[in-house]
């Protein structure tokens, strides 16, 4: 791929890849419970969440959740409280069991029968990088037909795989994809 930015933000420009940007936007269509693992009411939803079925059990152990039913039933009747890292955990586990269940939906609704969505892709900030060394760069828009490897990598945590689908989808920018690799935010709904 003959622009990618090895040196990215050398010069001043500031934004986050393209890849991250979805990620991001991914994990807000998928929604999800609002208070923090921190909180009590949090740290229970997430817990009957997560021990709610034998399939959620399996993920949740398979995403790194690996206490015995004993520590559960503790924290869930509040005579124990979970570590740090417990914590940290837990809400790990239930973004990958949630990314896991919502992912064949969002799919089918991000790909509408082939119509595709619309995606906003605002570029990178340019406001600390000197005069002469700025890029002309603007907003753009695309659509997007063909989600299955964005929203595979995603549901699979798999960072490389989604970042190698998002410059395979931007490529169809045209021969300026390769300044769309960083951006400030990457905009769709479903």
């Amino acid at each position: 791929m003959p622009e990618k930015n090895l040196d990215f933000g050398k010069f001043g420009a500031q934004g986050i890849r393209g890849s991250d940007a979805v990620a991001r936007k991914l994990d807000e269509l998928a929604g999800g419970i609002a208070t923090p693992v921190t909180a009590r009411r949090g740290l229970i939803a997430r817990l009957h969440y997560l021990t709610r079925t034998d399939h959620a059990r399996a993920a949740a152990k398979e995403a790194g959740l690996t206490v015995t039913d004993r520590t559960l039933k503790a924290w869930l009747e509040g005579k124990r409280q979970p570590s740090k890292a417990n914590l940290e955990r837990i809400d790990a586990a239930y973004r990958a069991v949630r990314r896991q269940n919502v992912a064949r939906h969002l799919l089918k609704r991000l790909n509408r029968e082939g119509r595709g969505t619309r995606v906003e892709i605002h570029p990178l900030d340019q406001s600390q990088v000197p005069r002469p060394l700025r890029r002309v760069v603007e907003y753009r828009t695309m659509n997007v037909r063909r989600w299955d490897r964005i929203v595979g990598a995603w549901a699979a945590g798999d960072h490389q795989g989604l970042d190698a689908a998002w410059d395979d989808t931007i490529v169809d920018l045209g021969s300026q994809w390769g300044q769309y690799e960083y951006c400030t935010s990457v905009g769709f709904a479903a």
